[in-house]
């Protein structure tokens, strides 16, 4: 699957968040997860849970760079029972190289996810996910999440490359 991805640090959040409803016509859906990074050679694996029990297993691979960048990624769900078992296993052939807790409001405006996080020993963040449909290229993607970035006001000065992880290692 490929998104077209932003992240960008926010100085209002209660904004944000009233932009984000507005824009999505929805109240959102309040997340909390706890993602374990591991080590791997090449792009990102976490082990991502949710406070059900039910957890992701999502590798990615994206540049580390500001602005709108392709992200191409995979992930299997994993039932509650299996989470604690498969984290041992990973962190033993692995390794762990970070961890990132945080709260998440999650809207959808048409094909893009918004997500409004506040992290645990960062602060306040926002994503923008452009799920690419089949025939749309990555700067049909680009254009959609900078309209967006724009409508949300965050400004290109707000923009971070990296994730949270990298930010949580550079503190």
């Amino acid at each position: 699957m490929r998104n077209v991805e932003i992240k960008a640090r926010i100085k209002e959040l209660s904004a944000i968040l009233e932009k984000a409803r507005l824009l999505s016509g929805s109240s959102g859906e309040l997340i909390k997860q706890h993602d374990t990074f591991y080590c791997v050679q090449k792009g990102r694996l976490k082990l991502r849970k949710f406070e059900s029990g039910d957890s992701e297993l999502i590798y990615y691979e994206r540049p580390d760079v500001e602005g709108p960048k392709l992200s191409s990624y995979s992930k299997a769900e994993i039932k509650a029972q299996s989470t604690s078992g498969l984290n041992d296993v990973l962190d033993q052939a692995l390794g762990t190289s970070g961890v990132v807790k945080k709260v998440r409001h999650l809207f959808m405006v048409d094909q893009t996810r918004v997500h409004v996080d506040s992290v645990e020993g960062l602060g306040d963040f926002m994503e923008l996910e452009v799920a690419l449909k089949p025939e749309q290229s990555v700067e049909d993607g680009e254009k959609i999440a900078v309209s967006l970035m724009e409508q949300l006001g965050v400004g290109k000065e707000d923009l971070l490359s990296g994730a949270y992880t990298d930010l949580l290692k550079q503190k």
